[in-house]
């Protein structure tokens, strides 16, 4: 099977040497990179260079869309380093191979950067100690670092960092520095205020939709009403005749192995490039992929589940046996949750400047510099190093920003019309263009014995493959991102006999990651049915889990401290009612409980959600609580609002009017706690969203008897 790039990232991320990220915002990186050259700035490794005046600059190597890696990344080096997170400044990566995988994603960042990073600020603490020790002459056992200096105990002399930074950058690179025990912590697990909060409040944080250098003009481009093909007539009369228009030119979209081609309006600013895209005249070329209908599909996927047995991906003892006994009850359902977009608030955005001499300049709010580069290099026929990149800040992205579709139009555009382009999707192009969340089925089929055991279970996944469209899966295999969150290690219910089995269903719809990618999708059905089974045993819900996960200590401590802060065993008023589930997904585990009642109108209310992640050890608690209430709202949405539906291969939501978020005062209160431990940090930015929609529809079936079984839905139930 072909491996895929972002499966490369998750699995070398943070292994090809030390990042870090602290501090400010720049909106002109090189004049940054210029004036620490021009101080007599040493480099003390490829992430961190110290000027003779103390300042201290760091290298960003995980962009930030929001989760917070601009504060969470350093905070591991400034630790080891023993400096305040008030005296570093941060530039952000560009791409270059020396800082290793530079990709924010798969709620990985903390996760690969934990050791390195603090192994990068432990070896610069060692050699400034040792450079400090050799200047005063004596043993680096009798020096100790604290607040950006080396102190001499028995002397109490004391050097700055600047002072002895030309000095530490002569010496190599200790292999293993030593690290601070969990007890010596000042940074790390404490809710230190994010540093890039100010300027993301006070407007001064550059985002990529705030790209500007002289000469740019602007483009629009008009796509494919169904994503694929490209114009067969274009009458451009109208849109030529508009004030500020320059040229107007085909420009082609990759989208993986393939490729669709739509119609740039190019301008001199961004008002004119629409309104010459609204006056152009277009005759689409008609594609089988236009022709793709969703009913059809699901259709096709409720057939799939009709089969006994698909692909197998992973099996404990054998089902087969256990369902064919006539003695066992057997308990079967389907489960169904649709396409679903990004819907981030900064739609896609790119400014590219292709020069004379043939390199390329980019500025671009991208998940992973060093891919945008490869990406937009491959696509120019150029060598990477010609490719130069600024990271912005994000505006939201949640997997989409990690797709270099947009970034490659500008580029071929600034080649086109000679000069830079910064092109920018409409929302509306955001919204229907994709790729999109797959829109799976999930099919549940369990067997109770006579005694009322759950003897065997099968979990089927139906639906379209990532790993397919970017051509790397095998028919006779399963696609193994398709099957998260549900197999034993990160669902370790002890039923004897299980089965988790995979149909593909070929779709012409682009899917891509989207936050929790699969798990969302699959816990949804895996997190109801296990309520399903929990009922059929007239059982809690959550003491039947507790029950069937009691060899799993991390597991059976998150349930019971949901128990705890969720009072689950103290009873509720007539007219209320509570749901459970529980997703370990991104090495993290999440116990989520959803309380509801009826309002007035009889619709329901949902009234309170509380979360308990298991995360290892929480870098900044308090950013991890921010996350999760994030996780809550985007799954509530998607539960209970609109999904993405097409009808001739066209996407019908097309903005936030009909393809709606929650609103604030539709908004819970959500309760976010924290399982302490000394375990190894895990992710945060996505593990809060795959239990919240099944632990909804089991409340709801508590509440009415009724079982929700498709999303999204209508709480007016």
């Amino acid at each position: 099977m072909q491996k895929l790039p972002r499966r490369d990232f998750l699995k070398t991320t943070g292994l090809a040497g030390s990042a870090l990220a602290l501090g400010f915002v720049f909106a002109d990186k090189k004049a940054v990179l210029a004036k620490v050259a021009d101080s007599g700035s040493s480099e003390i490794t490829p992430f961190i260079s110290i000027e003779p005046s103390g300042k201290i600059t760091l290298i960003n190597p995980r962009p930030d869309m929001g989760q917070g890696t601009f504060h969470t990344i350093p905070s591991l080096i400034a630790e080891e380093l023993e400096v305040e997170m008030s005296q570093i400044t941060v530039i952000p990566s560009d791409g270059n191979r020396k800082y290793g995988g530079q990709l924010s994603g798969g709620s990985g960042s903390v996760r690969a950067s934990w050791k390195p990073m603090r192994e990068a600020g432990a070896a610069a603490r060692q050699m400034l100690t040792q450079a400090a020790a050799q200047r005063w002459k004596v043993p680096a056992e009798e020096c100790y670092a604290a607040n950006g200096e080396i102190h001499h105990r028995p002397t109490q002399r004391r050097l700055s960092y600047g002072e002895l930074s030309a000095d530490a950058a002569r010496l190599d690179v200790p292999k293993n520095p030593a690290l601070k025990p969990a007890k010596d912590f000042r940074i790390i697990g404490k809710s230190v205020p994010r540093i890039d909060v100010p300027a993301k409040t006070n407007g001064t944080a550059i985002f990529g939709m705030d790209a500007k250098v002289p000469g740019m003009l602007y483009a629009s481009v008009a796509m494919p009403p169904a994503i694929w093909g490209k114009a067969v007539t274009i009458d451009d009369r109208r849109a030529k005749a508009v004030k500020g228009v320059k040229q107007i030119v085909r420009v082609k979209r990759p989208i993986f192995s393939k490729a669709s081609e739509g119609v740039a309006v190019i301008a001199d600013n961004y008002f004119a490039a629409v309104q010459g895209r609204k006056a152009l005249n277009i005759t689409w070329e008609k594609m089988p992929h236009s022709t793709f209908q969703q009913q059809a599909y699901f259709e096709k996927m409720r057939a799939l589940a009709k089969q006994p047995y698909g692909i197998a991906h992973e099996h404990i003892g054998d089902v087969k046996p256990v369902f064919a006994n006539a003695e066992n009850k057997i308990i079967e359902a389907v489960y169904e949750t649709p396409f679903a977009a990004h819907a981030a608030m900064e739609p896609l955005v790119a400014l590219a400047h292709v020069k004379e001499d043939g390199s390329c300049e980019l500025w671009a709010p991208v998940q992973s510099p060093d891919g945008a580069i490869g990406d937009v290099a491959r696509e120019l026929g150029i060598a990477p190093d010609k490719v130069k990149i600024h990271v912005l800040f994000m505006g939201g992205a949640f997997g989409r920003k990690a797709f270099y579709d947009f970034v490659v139009q500008a580029a071929l555009l600034s080649k086109e019309v000679k000069a830079p382009v910064k092109l920018i999707w409409t929302r509306e192009d955001d919204m229907t263009q994709g790729p999109f969340r797959p829109a799976m089925v999930n099919k549940l089929r369990a067997a109770i014995d006579p005694q009322g055991n759950v003897t065997a279970l099968q979990h089927t996944v139906i639906g379209g493959s990532i790993q397919n469209q970017w051509g790397g899966l095998k028919a006779d295999k399963a696609d193994d991102w398709a099957m998260e969150a549900i197999d034993r290690e990160n669902s370790p219910y002890e039923i004897p006999n299980f089965l988790l089995d995979y149909h593909h269903a070929e779709t012409t719809v682009p899917l891509l990651w989207w936050r929790s990618v699969y798990s969302s999708t699959n816990a949804f059905g895996h997190e109801s049915f296990i309520d399903e089974l929990a009922h059929a045993a007239k059982k809690d819900p959550l003491e039947f889990r507790l029950q069937l996960m009691h060899k799993h200590e991390r597991f059976r401590i998150a349930l019971e401290t949901l128990r705890e802060k969720a009072e689950w065993n103290k009873p509720l008023p007539q007219g209320k009612a509570r749901g459970v589930a529980i997703v370990r997904s991104f090495n993290t585990i999440c116990a989520t409980a959803v309380f509801i009642s009826k309002n007035a109108e009889g619709a329901i209310q949902i009234d309170r959600v509380v979360s308990v992640l298991d995360c290892g050890i929480a870098v900044n608690p308090d950013n991890v609580r921010a996350q999760t209430e994030g996780n809550v709202v985007m799954a509530l949405s998607t539960a209970v609002k609109d999904a993405i539906t097409f009808e001739n291969g066209q996407a019908k939501q097309q903005n936030y009017n009909s393809y709606r978020p929650l609103r604030i005062n539709e908004v819970p209160e959500i309760e976010v706690h924290i399982v302490a431990n000394n375990h190894e940090p895990s992710g945060v930015g996505e593990p809060g969203l795959p239990p919240v929609a099944p632990a909804l529809c089991n409340a709801i079936f508590a509440l009415t008897g009724k079982r929700i079984r498709t999303l999204p839905f209508s709480l007016a139930v």
